[in-house]
């Protein structure tokens, strides 16, 4: 066995003396420990204080831009703006009231940027040779707004197999939508505007059927339409409603406007109607782009379920309402801008809860206007009409709602802009509340692509 009780008592030994040598190396080593904790603890303070400072500035920050871009503040209040968030948010972290202190704020308008130079003052808990009892902790901040206007328009399914639970789900999520676009600007000079174009076996074109929708009144007019100067047009006199179908012709998958090419009423319409016991066109007529809010809400209010669902003819007037050539039938507030990447984005939101199943351009009778399976056709010129509104620079978001078929899923991507970054375009949604979730989803990526692209 080996004697471990003299390496014990030598130990002993060594811990008891308190000669020089040993004392003067405890004194180092003791001093070396203090200087140590006291820098980590210095170092610790410092990183907290920035790190709670920099948390302050970014969101005073992008707060404010935020505000530019809605417009709730006017350049001039930036300063003020982000002064006052930062006064309000004095004690985040370890920060102290009143302690920061806003050095320099940069509205670029060339950049569209805001940016904020901001410091604190910290009060070391351990002053270490010259560095003295306090240090200076910067932060800097740069966020983007835009001058950039907004439109949107939203096509809205009130087909048949919308009744029930699911078009008062609609009514909620579509009042709420409103709400996340319009709410807090400026209505003498609205940055975003929302028109809402209801369809079913056709589309209400309410006050612009006058001026834009072609009534035909037998089988032989059944092609492409005059334009609404044209003598032809006097067709149109006999209007028994404000209901319209798809183009034909030359102008079918166009955005053309009406004095061009009148939008159909299909000499089907009637008859399939009649045959299937449904509204010829839905209750509630289109509304275009405007900033009235309660306006959009009172025709989404007027939301009844019936009819097949011509999806492709609710593509083509949701276009129209985001189209500079619709705009000389349309009055002054509600007319598209010019499409200008820099000064405006326009969106489309596309909403179906099933297939696209009918169109009238392809049938030879009222008996071929609908079809369960679906017509490829009907599909077909919904993905054409989709495929040229994002060949204009429109960017597009669908929504499926309770979708049971494979088809109607398919057609819904396939309209869909491509997703960029986290921001996705087709959203498949199973309740009202998912329903509610992708709309106010949209809603705020739509801000950010405006202000990113």
């Amino acid at each position: 066995m080996r004697n471990y009780g003299g390496l014990i008592h030598a130990a002993g030994v060594f811990a008891r003396d308190r000669s020089g040598s040993f004392a003067v190396l405890f004194g180092l080593a003791a001093s070396v420990l203090a200087l140590s904790v006291g820098f980590a603890v210095n170092i610790s303070q410092i990183y907290n204080a920035k790190s709670s400072l920099q948390g302050v500035v970014d969101a005073a920050v992008t707060s404010t831009a935020r505000d530019l871009t809605t417009g709730v503040i006017r350049e001039v209040d930036a300063n003020k703006s982000v002064q006052a968030f930062l006064d309000a948010n004095s004690m985040a972290g370890i920060l102290q009231a009143n302690q920061i202190v806003l050095d320099k704020l940069t509205v670029d308008r060339t950049a569209n940027t805001v940016k904020a130079d901001a410091h604190v003052d910290v009060g070391l808990y351990f002053p270490l040779f010259s560095v003295g009892d306090m240090q200076r902790v910067g932060a800097s901040t740069t966020a983007l707004y835009s001058d950039k206007t907004i439109e949107v328009s939203m096509m809205l399914d009130v087909t048949g197999s919308m009744a029930g639970q699911k078009i008062k789900d609609l009514k909620t999520a579509a009042s709420n939508a409103v709400d996340a676009f319009l709410t807090g600007q400026d209505l003498s000079k609205p940055r975003v505007r929302v028109a809402i174009v209801p369809y079913a076996n056709s589309v209400n074109a309410g006050a612009l059927a006058a001026s834009s929708v072609f009534v035909e009144t037998k089988s032989s007019q059944r092609k492409q339409a005059p334009g609404n100067e044209d003598p032809q047009a006097v067709s149109s006199s006999t209007r028994p409603d404000n209901c319209a179908t798809e183009r034909k012709g030359a102008n079918q998958y166009t955005d053309a406007g009406p004095d061009v090419g009148m939008v159909n009423r299909d000499y089907f319409l009637s008859g399939f109607a009649q045959n299937t016991n449904t509204a010829a066109c839905p209750a509630a007529a289109l509304m275009p782009l405007t900033a009235d809010a309660n306006a959009l809400k009172t025709v989404i209010k007027n939301f009844a379920a019936s009819g097949g669902t011509a999806g492709h003819i609710g593509v083509q007037w949701a276009w129209y309402m985001l189209s500079e050539n619709w705009g000389s039938v349309m009055k002054a507030s509600q007319r598209p801008a010019k499409m200008d990447p820099k000064k405006v984005a326009k969106f489309a939101i596309l909403m179906t809860d099933g297939e696209f199943n009918l169109s009238y351009f392809d049938a030879s009778s009222v008996d071929q206007v609908y079809n369960d399976a679906g017509k490829e056709p009907t599909r077909t010129a919904a993905k054409t009409l989709c495929g040229a509104m994002r060949n204009k620079g429109i960017e597009i978001f669908t929504i499926g709602f309770n979708l049971t078929e494979k088809n109607a899923k398919t057609t819904l991507q396939d309209c869909a802009s491509p997703d960029t970054g986290s921001i996705k375009h087709f959203y498949q949604v199973a309740t009202g509340t998912e329903l509610n979730d992708a709309f106010q989803t949209i809603a705020r990526n739509i801000e950010n692509l405006a202000l990113t692209n």
